[in-house]
């Protein structure tokens, strides 16, 4: 069978039937023992590489679902971010919301706390928060996010701040 002869897969809709958190824990409980197993085989740095690089593809592709399905205003990335909050996975303080900034610090994180009860906080970072810059990409490339720490990390909260004064305005 020829690439062109394949079709496309149904659309992806986990996050809105089962929430993000739910999602994140079945595939941590599959992709930490294939981590493991990899990495005897292969190498462990070279495994994770692979896996951030694709994590980082899937981000973008679902950034871009998003966008398909919210636009790329900041009002619609806000509502986008139900699926990740759903069953209290998210607590956010919003510090600002106008049409050109989003600004919040997340002060509880059950996906850190999730990683952290199954014993793979390493791959919080990799499977979760490593998702962040290329999905907000993949949503709009004029979209800039500033994230200088995580709870994943061990700080305290985690601090987002999304630029949309040039949202709409980039090359594709």
């Amino acid at each position: 069978m020829k690439d062109t002869d394949k079709k496309a897969p149904p659309a992806d809709q986990l996050n809105e039937a089962i929430g993000v958190l739910a999602r994140r824990e079945t595939e941590a409980r599959l992709m930490a023992p294939l981590i493991d197993a990899l990495s005897r085989a292969f190498g462990r740095e070279e495994v994770l590489a692979v896996i951030r690089d694709t994590v980082i593809k899937i981000a973008h592709s679902q950034g871009a679902a998003l966008a398909d399905k919210y636009g790329t205003s900041s009002d619609g990335f806000l509502e986008s971010l139900a699926a990740w909050r759903q069953d209290n996975a998210l607590e956010i303080d919003i510090l600002q919301h106008t049409k050109t900034q989003l600004d919040f610090n997340v002060t509880r994180c059950r996906y850190a706390e999730m990683y952290k009860a199954l014993g793979m906080e390493e791959y919080g970072a990799v499977l979760s928060c490593n998702r962040d810059l290329s999905l907000i990409d993949g949503f709009d490339k004029g979209v800039e996010l500033v994230r200088d720490q995580t709870i994943m990390g061990g700080a305290s909260c985690c601090t987002f701040r999304y630029d949309f004064s040039r949202a709409g305005q980039h090359d594709t």
